[in-house]
């Protein structure tokens, strides 16, 4: 059986400190903190949610997020604000070498989905917008599962959309708690490490592999299969 790629969205194939320019003119040089400090609200709170069972999409998770991260930075924002960082949050940028990638993938023969806890009309935009959604044979949200990562019931979710298996699949994201998440449910991982100082959670679950770039994993995969 071919090998199945699951791309990790927000983080790995597109830039969440994209926003950054958008922020500057209301948070100044707070804008990086600020991008930074939304993030990990915005996943600390689709954590909280799968945990309890209160969903609520990922938009509005972000949306709460935004409203939280406004008011500890102490930055005021209209309803017209939120709405316009909003809007920007749906047409991020895709890092510089995530068409490298999905390229050299789809070169390889590779099966590759976009796989979000993104609802699917929102992925299907930001990729679209990005111009990576030809890429994929399709994009898999958590959002039929009422549910986010790292919550096993959302992998194997994905395996079933994909016609896919656990020992013929990969999941590729930036993001440690994915990778975890995937690895624990069956999966290979890949870690994209986006940063030199980005650290693995020391928790014995390790990545598959690590790479550095996008443009990398084609052939770091393939010396793994």
């Amino acid at each position: 059986m071919a090998i199945t790629l699951a791309f990790d969205v927000y983080g790995t194939l597109i830039d969440t400190n994209g926003v950054i320019v958008a922020l500057q003119k209301h948070a100044g040089n707070k804008a990086p903190e600020f991008s930074r400090a939304w993030r990990e609200k915005q996943l600390e709170y689709s954590f909280r949610r799968g945990l309890m069972q209160n969903y609520e999409s990922f938009a509005v998770c972000t949306g709460n997020a935004l409203d939280y991260t406004s008011s500890y930075f102490k930055v005021p924002l209209t309803r017209a604000d939120k709405e316009e960082l909003l809007g920007t949050y749906g047409i991020l940028p895709a890092f510089d070498d995530a068409k490298e990638g999905l390229a050299r993938a789809r070169e390889s023969g590779f099966r590759m989905f976009a796989f979000s806890n993104g609802s699917e009309d929102a992925v299907q935009t930001l990729l679209e917008h990005a111009g990576i959604r030809d890429y994929f044979m399709g994009v898999v949200s958590v959002d039929a599962m009422k549910s986010f990562k790292p919550n096993p019931g959302v992998y194997s979710h994905f395996l079933r959309k994909a016609g896919a298996s656990g020992a013929d699949a990969w999941l590729v994201s930036s993001n440690p708690f994915d990778v975890i998440g995937a690895v624990s449910a069956g999966m290979r991982a890949a870690w994209v490490r986006r940063s030199p100082d980005a650290l693995f959670d020391p928790w014995g679950i390790e990545p598959t592999l690590t790479v550095n770039s996008l443009a990398d994993l084609a052939e770091q995969i393939g010396r793994k299969t």
